[in-house]
């Protein structure tokens, strides 16, 4: 079987955990060329036999390049898959493909029939929550009735962050709405938000908020449940519950270790994980196996364009419902879509 050469666009935090577990996990698989703009520095030194530019353009269209894998600032992600589809090469691109629906719903379009595409909703492929996907198909708690998510972060990111963000429900939610989707398997057809800043006020000055509820209503009538926040000081708090008709299924907290310490003062464990790329290091690993199979096997992808368009219409849904401070039809999204699209 030939190797699948790839291309990696970005050598930030991410980039640089895919590239490692392309080395050292996928034997039939290889990083051949590396874009970044700072140049490969001592990554390059320790890496010679990759091809390192400045420019993501020239290693997409390097003649050796069967796929990429887009690891850059969000502000990059269109037309460098864009120019990837011209290509006719495949696509690993980290969320979201654009903060645009419209756009991420042509670029949907344009992939289509031309190369593969799968969007990094890497939470999709932790162990334990796919574990709690398989329970939920094989009916352990019979017909599930609503799905409780808790995401928050240990702490704020930078101000100049969020305000190129594209907002808590498109830059932090929407991993979680794309959760709920793949528990579920069934389309929202209704969303009702509120948010607002109780950390920080540059927050607000920066236009987005740091703390939200949300509500999901299913084509079915059940519901998810998802609340936010940009700072728990205990550590990242990912938590999961799933209650159906014959039970409940609870994913709880990764810790820093699993002893459980019992004296007269109490009871006492370890904080959760301070840290989402500790957090979720299996998943990222769990992603790029199924995108190497994909390719090399031709099995399906797990996460395509199509789920970036439905948790991205989601999110304005969202941030349309905190704003009107009423709940939101996803065919009231859908329509002004296609009126501006």
């Amino acid at each position: 079987m030939k190797k699948l050469n790839i291309a990696l666009l970005g050598l930030g935090r991410i980039g640089k955990i895919h590239f490692r577990n392309i080395a050292q996990y996928f034997p039939m698989a290889t990083v051949t060329a590396v874009a970044d703009p700072l140049g490969g520095g001592a990554f390059a030194q320790q890496n010679k036999q990759v091809f390192f530019s400045t420019d993501p353009y020239e290693v997409i269209c390097r003649s050796d390049v069967d796929a990429v894998l887009i690891c850059t600032p969000t502000s990059s992600h269109a037309e460098l898959i864009e120019e990837a589809i011209r290509q006719k090469k495949h696509i690993f691109c980290e969320k979201p493909m654009d903060l645009s629906l419209e756009r991420t719903e042509a670029l949907t379009a344009m992939a289509k029939g031309n190369v593969k595409l799968m969007i990094g909703f890497n939470r999709r492929f932790d162990p334990d929550f796919m574990q709690a996907y398989q329970s939920v198909r094989e009916g352990k708690i019979g017909d599930v009735q609503i799905v409780k998510i808790t995401s928050r972060d240990p702490g704020l990111p930078p101000i100049d962050y969020i305000r190129n963000s594209g907002g808590l429900f498109m830059d932090m939610a929407i991993h979680d709405f794309d959760m709920a989707r793949y528990i579920m398997k069934k389309e929202v057809v209704e969303v009702f938000a509120k948010g607002l800043v109780v950390i920080d006020p540059a927050v607000a000055d920066a236009g987005d908020i740091d703390t939200a509820i949300t509500t999901l209503t299913f084509e079915d009538g059940s519901y998810a449940i998802i609340d936010n926040s940009r700072k728990a000081v205990y550590g990242y708090d990912q938590r999961l519950e799933i209650f159906g008709s014959g039970g409940m299924i609870q994913v709880e907290n990764n810790l820093h270790n699993r002893n459980v310490l019992y004296n007269e003062s109490g009871i006492h464990q370890a904080l959760p994980l301070d840290f989402f790329m500790d957090r979720y290091s299996r998943s990222y690993l769990k992603e790029m196996e199924l995108f190497i199979d994909a390719l090399t096997n031709g099995t399906h992808m797990p996460a395509t364009g199509t789920d970036a368009i439905q948790a991205t219409m989601i999110a304005a849904a969202a941030k349309l419902s905190m704003e009107t401070g009423g709940p939101v039809r996803l065919e009231e999204i859908k329509r002004k879509s296609v009126l501006t699209g």
